[in-house]
């Protein structure tokens, strides 16, 4: 009787530790197929396209909008393993996390820069290893962030023939447009870099064809800036007919002004630097500046018209640090040399203090 029972009792203990243990498996394989995180992950991602897009789009502050996507990118996107891939948010938070990037690689150039100006070896060549390196990572950024865009509204940018993905509102528009201008800002970072991150170069073919199919004058001619930066890097991809790709990159920057976003303002500027024309760099700057007398952003995209305004003030920064050894005095901002205009200047009577 007694054995029985002791018997009994070892069983029920041993059922017992064997529920434990498969309760316990079934919790830590489960963690992944858990429907509170599908259920969260797609509020999370519904509320980030819904309304948190739409609020960093607005932002003016361009440091803020980067340290979101950097801190929120990994939260976001970490739901695509128990939902559907959040890729329209999680373009634009890439493509912030890769502006928090650059603009560490802009200080590490500027920093060489100077260095350089200065005669100091030492310090101008470990500046310039830092940029490569924030350049690479940067590179990778973007070039996620263009795979993401493309990934979101399902299109094939190699597809033959070209299928213009559905847009089916503003939003998705710039996102695709973004997501294009990212794709060739990849290309650009990895040069810089030494090629160290490896970004495909048929992403700028691509991208020409793929900015046709957005409204030119409704982006502030931004889709015609990138296809004329692609003619300019790769002149087999210019149609027959088109015209000078310097004179698309002027008029798609005078059609920016009016829209309200003057990132056409940017990829000038970037395609100057790039093929040395120090004329349109000094144009482009000086245009961009004397726009903000009559200039009305568009609000609802206002970050995006705040990330160029970022891009030109540090390829001016760039000039002044390697001609002068310093970054732009605020008062010479759209000014390339500290040289004075003394033209039209007022000055005082004397004769009528005496």
């Amino acid at each position: 009787m007694i054995s029985s029972m002791v018997s009994q009792a070892r069983h029920s203990m041993s059922r017992a530790r064997h529920l434990m243990l498969a309760s316990a498996i079934l919790l830590l394989a489960g963690c992944s197929t858990n429907p509170i995180y599908t259920t969260t992950g797609i509020v999370l991602s519904n509320y980030a396209e819904s309304e948190a897009t739409p609020y960093v789009l607005k932002m003016s502050d361009t440091g803020m909008a980067c340290a979101l996507g950097e801190g929120t990118d990994s939260l976001v996107y970490s739901f695509s393993r128990v939902t559907e891939a959040p890729d329209s948010t999680g373009s634009l938070l890439m493509l912030l996390a890769g502006n928090c990037m650059e603009y560490r690689a802009w200080e590490a150039e500027l920093a060489y820069l100077r260095a350089e100006y200065r005669g100091d070896v030492p310090a101008a060549k470990d500046a310039r290893e830092l940029a490569k390196r924030l350049y690479a990572r940067t590179a990778e950024r973007r070039h996620e962030a263009f795979k993401r865009a493309m990934a979101a509204y399902d299109f094939d940018p190699s597809a033959e023939p070209l299928e213009c993905p559905f847009l089916y509102n503003d939003q998705d528009e710039l996102t695709f447009l973004l997501g294009l201008l990212t794709g060739m800002q990849a290309i650009v970072n990895d040069s810089n870099s030494g090629a160290l991150a490896g970004v495909p170069r048929n992403i700028a073919p691509q991208a020409e064809r793929a900015a046709q199919c957005v409204d030119n004058e409704k982006w502030g001619g931004l889709p015609n800036a990138i296809r004329a930066l692609v003619w300019l890097l790769l002149p087999d991809t210019r149609p027959e007919l088109s015209p000078d790709p310097w004179q698309v990159l002027e008029n798609s920057a005078e059609l920016s002004v009016d829209s309200g976003i003057r990132a056409s303002f940017a990829v000038q500027v970037v395609a100057a630097e790039t093929f040395g024309r120090s004329q349109v760099l000094e144009q482009a700057i000086a245009g961009f500046v004397q726009a903000e007398e009559s200039f009305e952003v568009w609000s609802d995209y206002q970050l995006v018209d705040e990330v160029a305004l970022k891009i030109i003030q540090f390829s001016s920064d760039r000039h002044w640090s390697a001609n002068y050894g310093h970054r732009t005095p605020r008062t010479f901002f759209g000014k390339m040399s500290p040289e004075r205009n003394t033209e039209n200047v007022e000055t005082m009577d004397l004769e009528g203090l005496l």
